[in-house]
Parts: C-alpha cells; sequence; structure tokens
C-alpha cells in the first residue's frame, strides 16, 4: 500500500531492520520525534511457524530496540507500543480480555507478542517510569482489515484475490468467529492515546484494548459472503471449504474495551456493514476500475471516517 498510493514520496521515511539497535538509536537521535508510534512487528502467523525465530526476535528484540533508544531520549517524547490481542494468553473464553489479564500464547506469533509485553513491562519499571521526560503508553487490537493489505494468508486478501480473478475463495476455518474492525479504528485510538499522553490526561505507563461493537463478531464464513455480495457475486458459489489447517488457530479472541471508553473517552465507529463497504470499495477501485488515485480515495476514506465519528461526538474527531 506504501507504493501503491505513493506515500514513498509524501512523507520523509528510512527503511531499516528494528532489530538493527545502532541504526534505529541514530536515527531517533537524528530526527528528535516528540511522537514515537511503534508498530514494527512479523505479523503473520503462518510466517511465524515457517520462521520462528525471526518472528521472535523481530517482535520481541524489536520491542527492546524501540525501548532502549527511548531510554537514551533527553527531550520531552511520547511513546505508544503496539503489540497485538493475541499476546493474550487465550482460554478461549466467552468474554473479552482485560488490560490486566495473563500475558501468553501457545503459538509462535503469540508467544513473541507476550513475549514483547514483558520486555516491556520490565524495561518500564526499569528505566522508563523514572523518565520526567517520556510519555508511554501500551495498545492492543486485533483482526484488523481494511483496503491496501496483501500480507499472506489473510481472509481479506485472499477473497479478493480470488473474486479479481473469477475464482473461490478457500477457507480453512468457516466457523471461526472474530470481532472484525476495520484498520481506522484501531489508529484512531492508538492517536488519541498519544494525545491524552502527551497533555497529561492519562496515567503514564498504562495498557489499552481497542476494539469493535460485540455485535461485529462474525464467524469467516459470514465475512466471506458480505463481502462477495457487495462484489456482485453470489455469496453461495465463491466459497470452498477447504480440510487443510496447517497450523492452529485460536476460534475465539475479543477484547474488553471498557477501559479506553472510560480513560480516553475512545470507543469504536463504524458498524459491521460500513466496514465491509470500506474494504468492498477500496479493493473494487484497484481491481475493477483499476483507479490511478488510490491515494485520493484512502483520504476520502478517512474523511469519511472522521466525519462519522464527530456525528457520534467523539473528541479527538470534533
Amino acid at each position: 500500500m506504501f507504493e501503491t498510493i505513493g506515500l514513498d514520496k509524501k512523507v520523509n521515511h528510512k527503511n531499516g531492520d528494528i532489530r538493527d539497535g545502532v541504526m534505529f538509536n541514530d536515527f531517533v537521535q537524528s530526527v528528535r520525534p516528540n511522537f514515537i508510534f511503534h508498530l514494527a512487528a512479523q505479523a503473520i502467523v503462518s510466517t511465524s511457524y515457517a520462521e520462528p525465530l525471526d518472528t521472535l526476535t523481530t517482535n520481541a528484540v524489536g520491542t527492546a530496540v524501540v525501548l532502549e533508544a527511548i531510554r537514551k531520549i533527553d527531550w520531552e517524547c511520547t511513546c505508544v507500543i503496539i503489540t497485538s490481542d493475541k499476546a493474550y494468553d487465550n482460554v478461549e473464553w466467552i468474554w473479552g480480555y482485560r488490560e490486566n489479564d495473563s500475558m501468553g500464547g501457545k503459538d509462535v506469533y503469540s508467544g513473541s507478542k507476550g513475549a514483547a509485553e514483558l520486555v516491556l513491562k520490565c524495561w518500564w519499571h526499569s528505566f522508563v517510569k523514572h523518565m520526567p521526560n517520556i510519555r508511554l503508553g501500551i495498545a492492543r487490537a486485533g483482526n484488523v482489515i481494511g483496503g491496501g493489505d496483501w500480507a499472506k494468508d489473510r481472509i481479506i486478501v485472499d477473497c479478493v484475490k480470488a473474486f479479481s480473478t473469477g475464482n473461490c475463495v478457500e477457507i480453512r476455518s468457516p466457523k471461526a468467529t472474530r470481532p472484525w474492525q476495520h484498520v481506522l479504528e484501531p489508529l484512531s485510538g492508538y492517536l488519541t492515546l498519544g494525545q491524552y499522553l502527551s497533555e497529561g490526561k492519562c496515567e503514564n505507563g498504562e495498557a489499552f484494548n481497542f476494539g469493535p461493537r460485540a455485535e461485529q463478531s462474525k464467524t469467516v464464513l459470514e465475512l466471506v459472503q458480505d463481502l462477495s455480495s457487495l462484489w456482485g457475486l453470489n455469496p453461495d458459489s465463491t466459497v470452498k471449504l477447504t480440510g487443510n489447517v496447517p497450523f492452529h488457530e485460536a476460534t475465539l479472541l475479543k477484547l474488553n474495551c471498557d477501559k479506553a471508553l472510560a480513560y480516553l473517552n475512545w470507543h469504536s465507529t463504524l458498524n459491521y456493514d460500513q466496514c465491509v463497504d470500506f474494504i468492498a470499495d477500496w479493493y473494487r477501485a484497484y481491481y475493477i476500475d483499476k483507479s490511478s488515485d488510490l491515494y485520493r480515495l484512502t483520504m476520502e476514506q478517512i474523511d469519511k471516517y472522521t466525519a462519522a465519528a464527530a456525528q457520534q461526538k467523539l473528541a479527538w474527531a470534533l
């Protein structure tokens, strides 16, 4: 997406390995940022099984590298470290996980995110909490979908690639239930957390969950069929079920986001139908309309999202 919408020509950026501590620290010292948002990760579950060591070092050691660079900052800086809902020790209960529930993970990806949380905890208590110039928050979210994603083994990506070539989409776990949320939802939460920290409106060193409303929990099959309908296809003829499950996948995982509502006045903005509409519009523009200005469409969706949040009187959008 970075290349597709031309961000390489619109933002100052530097490519590098998040595990390279010298490079990252030198970059932070040269930029002297007022805000740091750490989202760098190996985020694909299937890849974590093929490349477990790379996943662990990127997600856990990479987080340590960022925190070590923060430890050397001598100016005022607000930092938001994003991990994942997969950091929780998932026992597949029916209620949402709260920020003080146990960290863990039975698979490599979840374990790497749980490990990142442990890294965060020890760096916070050993160093960062004693630095009056640093404000730091932790954000957790998951099941994020949206236009511009082409990552491997993601359900939306598999769908639009299949639909655009007239093929059926193969799904492994049709009954797996997820609280789907558009990518703009957690991003608005991360930015709100950064603002509140910077303005001293919330406690330093706290974690916050960002997720959708409870009614947005849908099965994988429901999501695929709804997206195919918006694509103009027959939902009953676009899905092929496969028994091929090459790795463990949790069937249920959702977050309790009461803390974000209580302390940040944040809740999700889009309902499920709006979320799927946004996604269908973006990928249809890419695959069907062959749009040459996906940057404009992306900005229009951000504007629509912000306007919807303002209608709901969310403070960050007013």
